[in-house]
């Protein structure tokens, strides 16, 4: 694999300069509450993530008040590094060392919301307990609240204490609840979700050699325009941006109308592309298609896009004729981005096989003929009697 840095000015570089995914401590939206005792703030998680749980995929970070615990369990005690326990209805694994920012993230990037004990962990938005009780620890943590987005009045409680007022200017616009009204505090989260869901932008794998083809299948004229064109053009209605998706030399090419992107894990053919798409907007989610499907239409796209779910790690079609996912006309979210990386680490570059072993949603297209590519002569004659028909029908 080969990552390229683009340098004009033909200055040394240290590092390559890459786009960073919108993630905090733990995940892309988490949430610290603070402000209560350690039990109410679990006991609200509980209530939060049971509410959530069947739509999102919710995760919770604490810190333990064991101390009277000296021996770490398991076989850590023994020097082992890590202790795996499968317990049938859940895992568990115990860690030696302390795990840095980098591997909390890596075990908290499938989560799409990740609610935190402020008292023991921080976050990069707050929800702020104003509880009387707890005015003199929440007061050492001030300087912790600096993305609050809302405030829960717990009894004998009215509004926020003097010293947030003075610490937060826009104290007055933030939403406030009380601590008991359960249902709003829930909506507020959801809300907040959607609110938050990627944005779609598309991409059009023209960036293969077409070697059983002969000649490139992106020029292909099926509808009165080269083919990268034509599916380009289909994927505007339902896309933010779309790109067009280039081997290494080949983006002189390109028509300038339709932005292109070029392969940056070079060799790895789609799974090279995709990658290349994250790097360059890991906060995307990718509508990827490949250009040689001259049977696509308007109302596959629209039932894929209806019913794309952005908690799984990628939304796509079953194929009737590999009995598989079909990884080149599917939705992949951000979240897979680490789930391709880390494929790649172990010596796999098949998106079809991070498909079938990973969290997705699986759809049946409405029009399995959709789903047909071209890669041969002999395929793409055929492909050209059932175009022929179709229009004379229509």
């Amino acid at each position: 694999m080969i990552l390229k840095e683009h340098n004009p000015e033909g200055k040394h570089k240290k590092h390559a300069k890459l786009a960073r995914p919108s993630t905090g401590n733990f995940g892309r939206n988490e949430w610290a509450i603070v402000g209560g005792p350690c039990t109410v703030i679990k006991l609200l998680a509980d209530d939060i993530i049971a509410a959530l749980s069947s739509s999102y995929k919710c995760a919770y970070a604490d810190t333990a008040h064991n101390h009277d615990i000296t021996q770490v369990p398991g076989r850590l005690a023994s020097g082992a590094i890590v202790d795996y326990t499968d317990q049938v209805n859940y895992q568990q694994f115990n860690f030696q060392n302390p795990l840095m920012p980098y591997q909390l993230k890596q075990q908290f990037a499938n989560a799409d919301l990740v609610l935190v004990n402020g008292n023991h962990q921080q976050a990069n938005a707050q929800v702020v307990i104003i509880d009387i009780n707890k005015k003199a620890s929440l007061q050492k943590r001030v300087e912790q609240l600096t993305n609050v987005q809302l405030f829960l009045l717990a009894d004998y409680s009215d509004e926020p204490f003097d010293f947030i007022k003075e610490a937060i200017p826009n104290w007055q616009q933030i939403t406030v609840y009380r601590l008991a009204d359960r249902e709003r505090i829930i909506t507020f989260f959801e809300t907040n979700l959607q609110q938050v869901r990627p944005v779609l932008n598309g991409l059009v794998l023209a960036g293969g050699q077409s070697l059983r083809m002969g000649f490139d299948k992106g020029n292909v004229n099926w509808h009165g325009k080269a083919q990268r064109y034509h599916m380009a053009d289909m994927l505007k209605p339902f896309c933010n941006e779309v790109f067009i998706s280039c081997r290494s030399g080949q983006q002189g090419e390109i028509d300038k109308q339709y932005p292109s992107l070029e392969d940056t894990f070079t060799g790895l053919g789609p799974f090279g592309a995709i990658l290349s798409a994250f790097r360059e907007k890991p906060d995307s989610a990718w509508l990827v298609i490949a250009c040689d499907l001259p049977l696509m239409d308007e109302g596959t796209l629209r039932n894929l896009v209806a019913w794309r779910n952005s908690s799984s790690v990628a939304t796509a079609y079953h194929s009737p004729v590999t009995d598989f996912p079909e990884p080149l006309i599917a939705i992949w979210e951000p979240k897979s981005y680490p789930v391709l990386l880390s494929y790649l680490a172990q010596g796999y570059s098949c998106p079809r096989k991070v498909l079938i072993n990973t969290d997705i949603t699986l759809l049946n297209p409405p029009e399995p003929e959709a789903l047909t590519n071209v890669n041969t002569p002999d395929e793409l004659e055929k492909i050209k009697r059932v175009i022929h028909q179709k229009t004379a029908t229509s």
